[in-house]
């Protein structure tokens, strides 16, 4: 059987190219499963839950009775408590058939259920069969944060959490441990179903420990992947490389990097530019692969449009991030930032709110930007006619500069409006981004992003640029600016770059010039 990388539904070991997780799963093994923990597994979007929680059945049905649910398609078990414990009785009934459990102890389960006292029924099976069977039972639920009416659910948690605590004290029988898998911790079930209203935190899942797995890929781990492929179809591609090209864009986000190992295996390679896998394999194919990605519309850039609706506080948080270098504090009880961390858009670097990685930011950058085009009070639209900015396919970095500064200095050059001063960056980004859309991408350097100082870097077939954006701070900072830049051109192996300084002193001296500073070739220009 011919394998595939596998971004939609579940990854199934055989049939698909698969990061190998065996070290993660016995780490939920040893750490939480045989300590009897209840716990809930609560990722972002497309975060490899549902495979995580396959693997583990795999993994776990030797030794345990593992009941793995799904609420995904179970909206009507949500209508009453009685539709619950009778859709909850039959989902089990299913499963515990399909692990030969014995014929009298699936009768005895399935036995009607008491329509006035739904819930005390189903406690008393749940003890019934964990008396009954040889095994220890391990209870996964997937998609719980489906669910239609939450005080039902958070009934059926407080069940749960009962019988859990009453087994600690060897005075009833239950689970040996539940596991919880969605988006939303169930702390935050509130905030799903009333956005608008004040949230209250009463669930009663107090029971649960803290899920400490990182379950996102490490280079090293990404590479297991490749490797795989590499035996496949001998592409001869730097392993270590493309993994950690893999991680540098995604910060290892699952989705993201099976997405873009489809991409460059199904798309690109075959392509007229990369016609052999071995061409596609490259940084080139990878870079390509990005562009398409970012162009494209999928379910989890959908989920991330659709919370910014939902949650103007949360996109206005991230836009004060991307555009204005604000520096939030990590506060893990802060409802804004721990709804940005859970989406998977933000994460915590060093106690301070940062974007999760470079391809969310280049995506919410094109989509603030792209909302931005529509004001009346900049029309920002470079004259692309003609392929001015391109030739012979190459981008000319130093033309782009120079016609940002005419088009600056017509527009905004002589304004004292602080919305200008506050506005520079992202009036720069709109006009770059209609150059290079459809064939580069851009991104922009985390860790000098801050209110006084940008570095955006370019990558356009091949080509990369960098371009370092400062407030003008006098000159001795300008100064510094030039040998910071120089760093960093060192760092990328460049041997030019470019520094665009926004000056707004009232005599202020603007202008375009060219200087050396350690041996590296800068373009200045100061509007």
């Amino acid at each position: 059987m011919v394998k595939r990388f596998h971004v939609t539904g579940n990854c199934v070991p055989g049939k698909h190219y698969m990061v190998d997780t065996s070290n993660k799963i016995e780490k939920i093994i040893t750490d939480y499963i045989q300590p009897g923990c209840y716990f809930t597994m609560n990722r972002a979007r497309q975060y490899g839950k549902t495979t995580t929680l396959n693997l583990l059945e795999q993994r776990l049905k030797s030794d345990y009775i593992v009941l793995h649910l799904s609420f995904e398609s179970a909206d009507e078990y949500f209508k009453s408590s009685l539709n619950l414990v009778e859709g909850l009785i039959m989902d089990i009934s299913d499963s515990l058939q399909h692990q030969n459990v014995s014929s009298e102890i699936i009768q005895e389960w399935n036995s009607p259920v008491s329509e006035r006292f739904p819930m005390r029924t189903l406690g008393v099976r749940i003890t019934n069969l964990c008396r009954e069977c040889p095994k220890d039972i391990i209870l996964m639920i997937d998609e719980v944060d489906k669910s239609s009416d939450n005080q039902i659910f958070l009934s059926f948690l407080a069940l749960l959490r009962e019988k859990y605590q009453k087994q600690l004290l060897e005075k009833d029988s239950t689970f040996k441990s539940v596991i919880l898998a969605g988006v939303y911790d169930i702390k935050n079930l509130k905030l799903k179903f009333h956005p608008d209203q004040e949230s209250k935190n009463n669930s009663p899942w107090n029971v649960a420990v803290d899920f400490l797995i990182d379950m996102s890929f490490s280079a090293e781990d990404i590479s297991t992947m490749l490797r795989e492929y590499e035996e496949d179809y001998h592409t001869d591609m730097g392993i270590d490389t493309m993994s950690n090209l893999l991680y540098g864009y995604t910060s290892g986000y699952p989705y993201l990097v099976s997405r873009i190992c489809q991409l460059i295996d199904e798309r690109i390679a075959g392509s007229s530019v990369f016609p052999e896998k071995k061409d596609a394999w490259t940084k080139a194919g990878f870079l390509d692969a990005i562009r398409i990605l970012l162009k494209e519309s999928n379910t989890l850039f959908d989920d991330m449009i659709k919370h910014l609706y939902e949650y103007p506080k949360l996109g206005y948080m991230i836009k004060n991030i991307l555009f204005q270098g604000v520096r939030y504090t990590f506060e893990a009880d802060s409802q804004i930032i721990s709804l940005g961390i859970m989406f998977g858009f933000l994460k915590e670097k060093n106690n301070t709110v940062i974007i999760a990685n470079r391809i969310f930011e280049t995506k919410l950058y094109n989509f603030f930007l792209s909302e931005e085009e529509g004001r009346e009070q900049f029309q920002i639209v470079p004259d692309i006619s003609g392929n001015q900015f391109i030739v012979h396919g190459m981008l000319q970095m130093d033309l782009v500069m120079k016609k940002f500064y005419e088009y600056f200095e017509s527009i905004c050059g002589n304004s004292e409006d602080k919305f200008i001063e506050e506005e520079g960056r992202r009036i720069f980004l709109m006009f770059l981004r209609p150059i290079i859309n459809g064939t580069g991408n851009y991104y922009i350097e985390a860790q000098t992003r801050d209110k006084t100082r940008t570095d955006i870097i370019v990558d356009y077939r091949g080509q990369q640029f960098i371009i370092e954006l400062k407030l003008w701070k006098g000159q001795q900072y300008h100064h510094n600016g030039q040998i910071q830049l120089a760093e960093y051109l060192e760092f990328y192996h460049a041997d030019r770059g470019y520094l665009l300084t926004f000056n707004f002193n009232k005599h202020k001296k603007t202008g375009i010039s060219e200087s050396v500073c350690n041996g590296k070739r800068i373009l200045e220009v100061i509007v």
